[in-house]
Protein backbone atom coordinates (compact mmCIF):
# COMPACT_ATOMS: atom_id res chain seq x y z
CA UNK A 1 0.00 0.00 0.00
CA UNK A 2 1.34 3.86 -0.88
CA UNK A 3 2.82 5.36 2.10
CA UNK A 4 0.80 8.72 1.30
CA UNK A 5 -2.50 9.58 3.45
CA UNK A 6 -3.85 13.35 3.12
CA UNK A 7 -3.92 15.49 5.78
CA UNK A 8 -7.22 16.85 7.32
CA UNK A 9 -9.00 18.88 4.33
CA UNK A 10 -8.89 22.81 4.24
CA UNK A 11 -12.84 23.89 4.96
CA UNK A 12 -13.12 25.19 1.31
CA UNK A 13 -12.93 21.58 -0.18
CA UNK A 14 -16.26 20.32 1.26
CA UNK A 15 -19.87 21.32 2.14
CA UNK A 16 -20.23 22.66 5.97
CA UNK A 17 -23.02 19.73 6.50
CA UNK A 18 -19.98 17.50 6.82
CA UNK A 19 -17.82 19.87 9.10
CA UNK A 20 -19.06 17.53 12.07
CA UNK A 21 -17.74 14.51 10.26
CA UNK A 22 -14.97 15.82 9.61
CA UNK A 23 -13.86 17.12 13.05
CA UNK A 24 -14.84 13.74 14.22
CA UNK A 25 -12.70 11.97 12.57
CA UNK A 26 -9.61 10.79 14.69
CA UNK A 27 -6.24 12.95 14.10
CA UNK A 28 -3.41 11.39 12.21
CA UNK A 29 -2.89 8.61 9.39
CA UNK A 30 -6.31 7.99 7.77
CA UNK A 31 -5.68 4.96 6.48
CA UNK A 32 -4.14 3.69 9.64
CA UNK A 33 -7.61 5.08 11.30
CA UNK A 34 -10.10 3.85 8.76
CA UNK A 35 -7.79 0.25 8.93
CA UNK A 36 -8.84 0.68 12.84
CA UNK A 37 -12.40 1.19 12.59
CA UNK A 38 -12.39 -1.56 10.43
CA UNK A 39 -11.39 -4.39 13.12
CA UNK A 40 -13.11 -2.73 16.45
CA UNK A 41 -16.24 -2.16 14.32
CA UNK A 42 -16.15 -5.66 12.90
CA UNK A 43 -15.23 -6.83 16.72
CA UNK A 44 -18.36 -4.88 18.16
CA UNK A 45 -20.35 -6.08 15.66
CA UNK A 46 -19.34 -9.97 16.30
CA UNK A 47 -20.81 -9.71 19.76
CA UNK A 48 -25.05 -8.69 18.79
CA UNK A 49 -27.06 -11.17 18.23
CA UNK A 50 -29.34 -10.93 15.01
CA UNK A 51 -32.33 -10.17 18.21
CA UNK A 52 -30.48 -7.26 19.51
CA UNK A 53 -29.66 -6.53 16.29
CA UNK A 54 -33.42 -5.66 15.43
CA UNK A 55 -33.38 -3.23 18.71
CA UNK A 56 -34.62 0.24 17.97
CA UNK A 57 -34.11 3.17 21.00
CA UNK A 58 -37.54 4.92 19.88
CA UNK A 59 -40.18 4.41 17.42
CA UNK A 60 -39.46 5.16 13.84
CA UNK A 61 -35.91 4.57 14.54
CA UNK A 62 -33.66 2.34 12.49
CA UNK A 63 -32.42 -0.94 14.28
CA UNK A 64 -29.07 -2.06 14.73
CA UNK A 65 -29.05 -3.84 11.75
CA UNK A 66 -30.04 -0.88 9.61
CA UNK A 67 -27.68 1.53 11.02
CA UNK A 68 -24.65 -0.72 10.14
CA UNK A 69 -26.41 -1.40 6.57
CA UNK A 70 -26.72 2.35 6.16
CA UNK A 71 -23.08 2.74 6.96
CA UNK A 72 -21.64 0.80 4.61
CA UNK A 73 -24.72 2.22 2.12
CA UNK A 74 -22.88 5.65 2.76
CA UNK A 75 -19.03 4.29 2.90
CA UNK A 76 -20.23 3.04 -0.87
CA UNK A 77 -21.60 6.23 -1.95
CA UNK A 78 -18.37 8.54 -0.63
CA UNK A 79 -15.98 5.87 -1.91
CA UNK A 80 -17.79 6.56 -5.47
CA UNK A 81 -17.16 10.23 -5.19
CA UNK A 82 -13.90 10.14 -4.34
CA UNK A 83 -12.77 7.86 -6.88
CA UNK A 84 -14.54 9.81 -9.67
CA UNK A 85 -13.47 13.09 -8.56
CA UNK A 86 -9.82 11.29 -7.95
CA UNK A 87 -9.98 10.16 -11.55
CA UNK A 88 -10.60 13.95 -12.60
CA UNK A 89 -14.28 13.62 -13.53
CA UNK A 90 -15.82 17.46 -13.73
CA UNK A 91 -19.68 16.01 -13.35
CA UNK A 92 -21.67 17.02 -10.21
CA UNK A 93 -22.26 14.24 -8.59
CA UNK A 94 -25.56 13.17 -7.59
CA UNK A 95 -27.24 13.26 -4.12
CA UNK A 96 -28.90 10.76 -2.14
CA UNK A 97 -31.79 9.94 0.42
CA UNK A 98 -30.62 7.51 3.28
CA UNK A 99 -34.57 7.54 4.43
CA UNK A 100 -35.68 6.07 1.59
CA UNK A 101 -32.59 4.08 0.80
CA UNK A 102 -32.77 2.17 4.63
CA UNK A 103 -36.02 0.63 4.08
CA UNK A 104 -35.60 -0.80 0.61
CA UNK A 105 -32.48 -2.39 1.30
CA UNK A 106 -34.05 -4.93 3.56
CA UNK A 107 -31.40 -5.05 6.28
CA UNK A 108 -34.10 -6.58 8.65
CA UNK A 109 -34.39 -9.71 6.53
CA UNK A 110 -30.44 -10.49 6.71
CA UNK A 111 -28.60 -11.81 9.86
CA UNK A 112 -26.34 -9.43 11.61
CA UNK A 113 -23.35 -11.44 10.66
CA UNK A 114 -23.94 -10.91 7.35
CA UNK A 115 -24.69 -7.11 7.50
CA UNK A 116 -21.63 -6.99 9.56
CA UNK A 117 -19.58 -8.81 6.42
CA UNK A 118 -20.53 -6.55 4.17
CA UNK A 119 -19.19 -3.94 6.53
CA UNK A 120 -16.21 -5.49 6.67
CA UNK A 121 -15.98 -6.20 2.99
CA UNK A 122 -16.78 -2.71 1.75
CA UNK A 123 -14.50 -1.09 4.54
CA UNK A 124 -11.82 -3.54 2.69
CA UNK A 125 -12.70 -1.87 -0.75
CA UNK A 126 -12.18 1.34 0.17
CA UNK A 127 -8.85 0.78 1.66
CA UNK A 128 -7.86 -0.78 -1.38
CA UNK A 129 -8.78 1.93 -3.17
CA UNK A 130 -7.93 5.22 -0.65
CA UNK A 131 -4.64 2.98 -0.68
CA UNK A 132 -4.03 3.30 -4.70
CA UNK A 133 -4.59 7.24 -4.37
CA UNK A 134 -1.90 9.57 -5.20
CA UNK A 135 -1.16 12.93 -3.51
CA UNK A 136 -2.17 14.58 -6.31
CA UNK A 137 -5.59 12.86 -7.04
CA UNK A 138 -6.37 12.70 -3.11
CA UNK A 139 -6.12 16.92 -3.75
CA UNK A 140 -8.22 16.89 -7.03
CA UNK A 141 -11.79 18.69 -6.45
CA UNK A 142 -14.92 17.81 -8.24
CA UNK A 143 -18.20 18.49 -7.12
CA UNK A 144 -21.20 16.27 -5.03
CA UNK A 145 -24.89 17.86 -4.66
CA UNK A 146 -23.48 21.37 -6.11
CA UNK A 147 -20.59 21.82 -3.79
CA UNK A 148 -16.94 21.36 -3.46
CA UNK A 149 -15.71 18.13 -2.88
CA UNK A 150 -12.45 16.56 -2.94
CA UNK A 151 -11.43 13.23 -2.88
CA UNK A 152 -9.46 13.89 0.30
CA UNK A 153 -12.52 15.47 2.25
CA UNK A 154 -14.54 12.10 0.77
CA UNK A 155 -11.97 9.96 2.50
CA UNK A 156 -12.39 12.18 5.98
CA UNK A 157 -16.19 11.97 5.45
CA UNK A 158 -15.98 7.89 5.47
CA UNK A 159 -13.86 7.78 8.79
CA UNK A 160 -15.95 10.68 10.74
CA UNK A 161 -18.76 9.04 9.37
CA UNK A 162 -18.68 5.75 10.72
CA UNK A 163 -17.34 6.95 13.75
CA UNK A 164 -20.82 8.91 14.41
CA UNK A 165 -22.71 5.92 14.07
CA UNK A 166 -20.71 3.72 16.12
CA UNK A 167 -20.79 6.65 18.76
CA UNK A 168 -24.88 6.73 18.40
CA UNK A 169 -24.69 2.67 18.78
CA UNK A 170 -22.64 3.27 21.98
CA UNK A 171 -24.49 5.74 23.38
CA UNK A 172 -28.59 5.30 21.92
CA UNK A 173 -28.55 1.61 21.41
CA UNK A 174 -26.25 -0.42 23.24
CA UNK A 175 -27.14 0.47 27.10
CA UNK A 176 -30.40 -1.45 26.33
CA UNK A 177 -29.46 -4.10 24.94
CA UNK A 178 -29.83 -7.80 27.39
CA UNK A 179 -26.82 -10.23 27.25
Amino acid sequence: MPSFSPARPAASEYYSFYQPYITAAPDGDLLTALRDQRDSTTAVLAGISDTQAGFRYAEGKWSIREVVGHVSDVERVFSCRALRIARGDTIDLPGFDENVWVPMAGFEARSMADVATEFRAVREATLALFGSFSAEAWLRIGSASGHPASARALGWIVAGHELHHHRVLAERYFPHLKP
